[in-house]
């Protein structure tokens, strides 16, 4: 876990993080010349100070650019229109995806051991003195006995933190796929259509339902990815501590599609969002955002590509601008 400056230049994570915050109140369209002075006198107080906020310009960067590139493209394609009628009209599909957004983990509420709601993050320590830290929206069921530790994530997401135990291998299921560990500490996520397993510590290895004997190693600071019937990529390099920042109360999207941003944001906040059109999901967002402020990452979008939100009770419909 990266904690502290290193020789190659790895930024303090708690330092990241109050760069981060900077970056979020500078770019919220309410800060002062007093608030941006602050910041150039927070960057100039240590090497590491300096380091951690060009991390997160580096992060922050790319908002405005893919948003107008977005915008581009989007003046050249067609359009249907939508309006609040067409929305109201179609209530069956309205009522059918809110009531499939939301049951996710809590569909799961019957044989779950633990299940966080909307919004809610929870850390639950194991029998053997290992931790899982459960995100939002998240159904995980524990089966520890003599010579096995047993787990299955249902939904959502979670970080394990492992205890080293080389008599009782660690492993869990989460979509067809197992990842297998000693001592180490990784990340499993369950998207639509696609689990990603990240490691932040250590070693794991990871095997997917297209072959349960075929074991793919990944090591701390990669990710492996895999459907629920096809095979596992091959390890990616990745910034373990950004693909989770969730964990320190941000969700950071790198050209992240948004349909893929849709279903992290519907974590944290009550509601369905519906995205009208297959193009629109895959628009890409890049940005850094506070983990309290759902809404502001709508209000993000909206500022920054070709998309607009109708806001309906229980039901937001993102749709393409000027429609």
């Amino acid at each position: 876990m990266k904690n502290a400056p290193d020789q190659q230049g790895v930024p303090d994570v708690a330092l990241s993080d109050e760069a981060i915050d900077w970056l979020v109140a500078l770019n919220s369209g309410r800060a002062t010349d007093q608030d941006r002075a602050s910041f150039a006198e927070w960057r100039t107080r240590s090497a590491a100070h300096e380091l951690a906020a060009r991390e997160a310009e580096a992060i922050w960067h790319g908002v405005g650019i893919a948003g107008a590139r977005a915008r581009t493209s989007e003046r050249k394609a067609s359009r249907a229109k939508l309006t609040r009628r067409a929305v109201v009209g179609g209530g069956v599909l309205v009522a059918g995806g809110w009531a499939l957004g939301q049951s996710g983990a809590l569909s799961f509420r019957g044989f779950a051991d633990h299940v966080t709601g909307t919004g809610e993050r929870r850390t639950v320590m194991l029998p053997d003195g290992s931790s899982v830290l459960l995100n939002a929206g998240t159904a995980l069921s524990v089966n520890f006995g003599e010579g096995k530790r047993a787990l299955r994530l249902l939904a959502g997401e979670a970080t394990f933190t492992v205890r080293p135990d080389p008599s009782r291998p660690f492993v869990v299921d989460a979509s067809g796929g197992r990842t297998r560990a000693v001592g180490t500490a990784f990340n499993i996520d369950i998207r639509p259509g696609e689990t990603v397993v990240t490691v932040l510590e250590g070693v794991v290895e990871v095997t997917g339902a297209a072959s349960a004997t075929e074991a793919v190693v990944v090591r701390a600071d990669q990710r492996v990815r895999y459907a629920a019937s096809g095979r596992l990529s091959t390890p990616q390099a990745v910034d373990a501590d950004i693909e989770t920042a969730w964990r320190r109360g941000k969700l950071i999207f790198n050209r992240r599609p948004l349909g893929g941003v849709v279903a992290e944001i519907e974590r944290y906040r009550s509601g369905t969002i519906i995205i009208a059109g297959s193009r629109l999901r895959t628009l890409e967002v890049t940005g850094v955002f506070d983990l309290g402020d759902p809404e502001a990452i709508l209000r993000t979008i909206e500022e920054t590509l070709p998309v607009r939100a109708l806001r309906l009770p229980l039901v937001t419909v993102l749709h393409g601008a000027g429609v």
